[in-house]
């Protein structure tokens, strides 16, 4: 099967090869029959992307370590929900995973632009073939999924640790799935400008790809801070890591872009910024990539020495090259089709939410590339840190809410001072109500920018619960139905409107869970011996006593060991007990003893929490097996050619020691207010998404106007 694999990625590649060339022969000789062969051409790839995953899918399944790698990335004691995620948690696996995603993508935008866009979809097709092409010949000639072992080993190394978490887990195809979804706009934007059709047509074709994108890209990096915050055992959820940047530049880049286009779609404006944005936001998906797999920027997020580095880097500059020079050489078709008439208008904010956008991934990306620059420059690596993006990302994510809450009740063309203050004045009343019981009832004063944000987040909610009233109010004269009946009525036939505002709510919760949990978390770090306590806020912890498993951890994630710790918590007059602990898992090193092995692999935290919506209460431990090395030593002496039970035994006579006289351990507790609005607002934003991307009745009427339109045209066409 394995060959079957390979024959798969090679045929893929030959056929993605022959899609693109089909279809630029048939756009430029005008022949249709070769454009759908193109086409066809893509959906066929897309067959043999599949087979390919679900052959090695079934390799992980079943553990069958003649595969290079099943070998490398799991084993028979890996529990089967990580056998299956296993796949992309490997380097050659999530390529084929990138390109199995890119041709399912680009086999449904064919199939519901077959009958639309003639001129510009065989272009698009041109487009996405040839990424897809690149992404195959990556593992044919260099990072092959389906490689064998000449000798097959009797276990496999097994998955990393750190990845042994769900959220993890599903984390790695979300972020592809929005790299991926991005190409599809980017291809019809190339294929836009090579026709030079720069209308908005091809922005109307694949907006809601770029909104699913968009969507899938967001739901990884919160579910990526997420993994962070509950599995690393540091107590945060983003630590401004290269990676963590590189996710977060695309997303940047394409909230301005989803900005940009509906001004181009209303007034034909700012078609050099779409084009620019969406090109921008494909370089930073595929520059995101390139990072994870190269190598050239430490980070736990990242694989390890890369032999497809200095590839990725010839791709990205003729990406961006080819960007350059077709924007450049059409800019006479992007010409405006109107001019901004105020900077009180829905545009003009439209374009500084851009600006702002774009200056935002610009200091992100200056400060992730900074060490190499500094390297190539004075031949010394200097690094910034979080201190830095926090120092210059606040103010800008600032100004964000601020244009998120003023855009929405702005009008287009332009509104009048009057007008605008005639809108605001009830938010601004609420604003001010909130100000003042932050500043009479909390610690908000002690920080100004949170201070700030506080207010720019309530007057956001604000303006946005004030459309929804006005627009359900509206409705409810007209029909007399209730107000919840209105309000939904109201934003199903106004989903994309509606949908943005949720959108923006859920932006706004979100910056409100990090300044709060930024700017008022306690965080204390002690070591105790059992029957000691400590306080962390108004919390206070006593350990009670040292807990030793041996064969499966509370998570699932199949660690031999695990050394925690139970702990009593008081908090006024609740009082709860959390279970933290610290997985050990044996390592494959030759060198090391029979039962020191087990203790010397990988170690992961298993953090405990109590999840709150005014507060999290967070609790990690590292143990002290100091006092176990001694007894290690001997073991290793004594039962080194011991059976794997005897071995066991063994070490569950070293579990029971650690029990009976354990040693102190070090504990992390940190008191995180407001941190769960993180996630509550993640999932309002998913929920904003979904809506603003369901289309309308109304959108499916004109879309069937628009073929039978388009159909009737071509039959008269014939007569």
């Amino acid at each position: 099967m394995a060959g079957v694999g390979s024959a798969c990625l090679t045929i893929g590649l030959f056929t993605a090869l022959y899609a693109v060339g089909a279809s630029l022969f048939g756009a430029r000789t005008g022949r249709r029959e070769w454009v759908d062969s193109g086409r066809r051409a893509v959906y066929c790839l897309a067959a043999l992307c599949v087979g390919a995953f679900a052959i090695l899918e079934s390799a992980f399944l079943r553990s069958d370590f003649s595969y290079a790698l099943v070998a490398e990335g799991s084993s028979t004691s890996t529990p089967t929900f990580y056998k299956v995620t296993a796949v992309w948690a490997t380097q050659d696996g999530s390529l084929l995973l990138w390109a199995t995603l890119l041709a399912l993508f680009a086999g449904a935008v064919l199939f519901l632009t077959r009958r639309t866009l003639r001129d510009i979809a065989p272009y698009a097709t041109a487009v996405l073939g040839a990424v897809a092409a690149f992404f195959l010949l990556l593992m044919v000639g260099w990072e092959n999924p389906f490689d064998t072992l000449a000798v097959v080993p009797s276990e496999g190394a097994g998955l990393n640790p750190l990845l042994r978490h769900p959220a993890m887990m599903i984390h790695p195809p979300m972020l592809y799935t929005g790299y991926v979804g991005f190409s599809i706009p980017f291809a019809f934007a190339i294929g836009a400008l090579m026709t030079r059709r720069t209308g908005a047509d091809w922005i109307r074709a694949t907006r809601r790809f770029t909104l699913v994108a968009w969507t899938f890209l967001g739901t990884g990096i919160l579910l990526g801070a997420l993994w962070s915050y509950s599995e690393l055992g540091w107590g945060g959820y983003w630590a401004w890591d290269p990676v963590e940047n590189a996710s977060l530049m695309p997303w940047l880049v394409g909230t301005a872009f989803l900005h940009s286009i509906m001004v181009q779609e209303k007034r034909g404006m700012l078609k050099v910024w779409n084009v620019s944005l969406i090109c921008a936001t494909f370089t930073l998906a595929l520059l995101g990539t390139f990072l994870v797999r190269s190598g050239i920027l430490d980070s736990i997020h990242a694989f390890g020495a890369s032999t497809i580095g200095v590839q990725f880097l010839v791709f990205i500059g003729c990406v961006i090259a080819l960007s350059a020079v077709l924007v450049i050489s059409r800019l006479p078709y992007l010409r405006s089709e109107a001019r901004l008439d105020s900077l009180l208008s829905r545009e003009a904010f439209f374009l500084l939410n851009n600006l702002v956008l774009v200056a935002l991934a610009l200091v992100i990306l200056w400060g992730t590339f900074f060490p190499l620059i500094s390297e190539a420059i004075t031949g010394t690596e200097q690094t910034v840190g979080p201190p830095w993006f926090d120092r210059l990302a606040t103010p800008l994510a600032i100004v964000l809410v601020l244009l998120a809450w003023v855009g929405p009740v702005l009008a287009w063309r332009r509104v009048t001072p009057a007008a605008l203050v005639r809108v605001l004045l009830a938010p601004l009343a609420a604003t001010a109500v909130v100000l003042a019981a932050l500043l009479a009832l909390t610690d908000a004063r002690d920080s100004v920018p949170s201070l700030i944000m506080f207010c720019f987040v309530a007057f956001l909610l604000s303006v946005v619960g004030q459309e929804f009233w006005r627009g359900a109010r509206a409705r409810r004269t007209m029909t007399g139905e209730s107000w919840p009946r209105a309000l939904a009525r109201l934003t199903g036939r106004n989903r994309r409107r509606y949908g943005g505002y949720l959108v923006h709510v859920g932006i706004g919760v979100l910056f409100l869970g990090v300044a709060a949990s930024s700017a008022f978390l306690q965080q204390r770090d002690v070591r105790l011996s059992p029957g000691q306590s400590f306080s962390v806020g108004d919390y206070d912890v006593e350990y009670v006593r040292p807990t030793a498993r041996l064969g499966g951890d509370r998570g699932g994630t199949g660690a031999p060991i695990a050394f925690g710790a139970v702990m009593r918590v008081k908090n006024g007059d609740r009082t709860f007990t959390l279970r933290p602990s610290r997985n050990y898992y044996a390592t494959a090193d030759p060198a090391k003893g029979a039962i020191s092995r087990f203790f010397e692999g990988e170690a992961t935290s298993e953090v405990d929490m109590r999840w709150g919506l005014r507060r999290d209460f967070w609790l990690a431990v590292r143990p002290d097996l100091v006092s176990l090395q001694k007894p290690i030593a001997r073991a290793d002496r004594e039962f080194s050619d011991s059976p794997s039970d005897v071995q066991a035994i063994v070490i569950s006579t070293l579990t029971q020691l650690y029990r009976e006289k354990p040693p102190p351990a070090t504990f992390r507790a940190i008191v995180s207010p407001l941190v769960a609005w993180i996630w509550i607002g993640g999932a309002i934003v998913l929920l904003g998404a979904l809506v603003a991307a369901w289309p309308s009745p109304e959108a499916r009427l004109r879309r069937v106007r628009s073929l039978y339109k388009a159909r009737l045209g071509r039959e008269l066409t014939r007569a």
